[in-house]
């Protein structure tokens, strides 16, 4: 009996040290370094399940052994789930750092610029043609001036709808936030309004500390009874945004017969023509107080101004002199 007791005791003992060396290989095979040379970039679908996801991991050499890793995420994961999403996997890295980033959830983020002073229609352009989006765009067309210019980022599979929407809600805050903060004196009585001259100043310039200014000078000629004689309204009236004018403007454009044509229409247009930014939003709210009634390009990217006709007249000439000189023969 003692014989076969200590038999006993050296199986069990044989057993527990057997145990323990499978444990301890397991437990160093999924924390130890991982297979994989150089960085991986990999998209994890929506749905899939542990055994999927070690598929993946393997099939792109992050992990050596999928069952390791099974296991590991069985009995180290404390029951939170892989997520899905696209994530960077260092070289090198363990089975457990992968199952880290999973749990983790932090998928790669990507950027979306959309310029100031774009149409709707090339708005919706650059969407639709952004490659990491998934699905169509909204079934309904926004309203020109209700999107917000800004840098958008989003994830790999985000929906183009969502995209548009978020864009709505960012313009609708920052209108909101902008017109809370107005100067009181301003001429424009709604935001609708202040949307509608936005966009004119923000597609007459594009250098920052002119916006202000511009507005002024609009107001100016607001207060006085004269029309804005804005060229971009006169294209918009022409092209309505649905196409770009790929022209210059003619004299025949100037008395086309549209509530967008400033030069024969007094006051505001009926709506934006473009989808300003937040800073033009800003200098309409907050104009520069000045006597100028004109403006007109430098030749330099910016524009000459001007309180008199006469003024202006030759800050126009100076214009189309550099004009004539920039033409190829």
């Amino acid at each position: 009996m003692r014989r076969l007791l200590n038999l006993l005791y050296t199986m069990m003992a044989v057993a527990v040290i057997a145990a323990a060396g499978v444990a301890y290989y397991l437990y160093a095979s999924f924390t130890g370094p991982g297979p994989s040379t150089e960085d991986k970039t990999l998209l994890i679908p929506k749905g899939s399940g542990v055994i999927e996801i070690a598929g993946i991991l393997k099939t792109e050499n992050v992990i050596e052994d999928v069952r390791i890793f099974q296991l590991g995420v069985r009995l180290l994961s404390e029951g939170k789930p892989l997520r899905a999403g696209e994530y960077v996997f260092p070289k090198g890295i363990s089975a457990s750092g992968a199952m880290g980033i999973l749990i983790a959830g932090k998928s790669i983020t990507h950027r979306l610029t959309i310029p100031e002073g774009l149409t709707v229609r090339e708005v919706l352009e650059l969407v639709s043609n952004e490659p990491l989006l998934d699905g169509p765009l909204p079934p309904e067309r926004p309203a020109e001036g209700t999107l917000l210019p800004e840098t958008y980022t989003y994830l790999r599979g985000e929906s183009r709808a969502s995209i548009i929407q978020r864009m709505r809600e960012d313009m609708s805050k920052a209108l909101a936030e902008e017109w809370e903060k107005r100067d009181k004196s301003i001429l424009v009585k709604t935001p609708e309004e202040a949307v509608a001259l936005a966009s004119v100043v923000e597609k007459e310039t594009a250098q920052a500390d002119e916006r202000a200014r511009i507005a002024g000078v609009f107001y100016n000629r607001l207060r006085k009874g004269m029309p804005l004689q804005s060229d971009p309204t006169v294209i918009f009236a022409v092209t309505l945004g649905t196409r770009k004018l790929g022209r210059g403007l003619t004299y025949d454009d100037l008395k086309i017969d549209s509530p967008y044509n400033t030069y024969l229409v007094k006051g505001l247009p009926p709506g934006p023509i473009a989808n300003p930014g937040r800073d033009a939003l800003h200098a309409v709210m907050h104009p520069q107080s000045h006597k100028e009634l004109y403006f007109v390009a430098d030749g330099t990217g910016g524009h000459a101004f001007a309180v008199t006709l006469d003024e202006h007249n030759k800050n126009v000439a100076a214009w189309r002199k550099i004009q004539k000189a920039q033409q190829t023969p």
